[in-house]
């Protein structure tokens, strides 16, 4: 039984070799010029204008989870439009009411105002 994992881990130990060789590389041969440009805090193109530990809005979070919410329904649709065939008219109908749902959900956001950004 233990043969049948071998290719895996052989796998698994030919990119860490090579993962840590190419780190390793890269530590050795890289060129070091620190200067003090390089070594400042860089955040978009401009420099830090505050703190990090800065609060956020609320809203940045609601508009996150959001986001997370109806990006994870792709991983819901997508082995379900693999399979539809051999689904037949519950698959179909099931999907519906799933999307149904989250097209309910998304309205009820849009009229909270949870998708404005100010």
């Amino acid at each position: 039984m233990l043969a049948e994992y071998f290719p895996v881990l052989l796998f698994l130990g030919v990119s860490a070799i090579i993962g840590i060789a190419l780190i390793v590389i890269g530590f050795v041969l890289g060129p070091r010029r620190p200067d003090a440009e390089k070594a400042a805090a860089f955040e978009c193109g401009f420099s830090a204008f505050e703190d990090a530990r800065m609060r956020f809005d609320v809203r940045y979070y609601l508009f996150a989870i959001l986001f997370i919410i109806f990006d994870l329904e792709i991983a819901f649709v997508y082995p379900w439009a693999t399979v539809f065939s051999s689904l037949g008219l519950f698959g179909l109908v099931e999907m519906g009411l799933f999307l149904s749902l989250l097209v309910i959900g998304f309205v009820y956001a849009w009229k909270k105002g949870a998708l404005e950004w100010e």
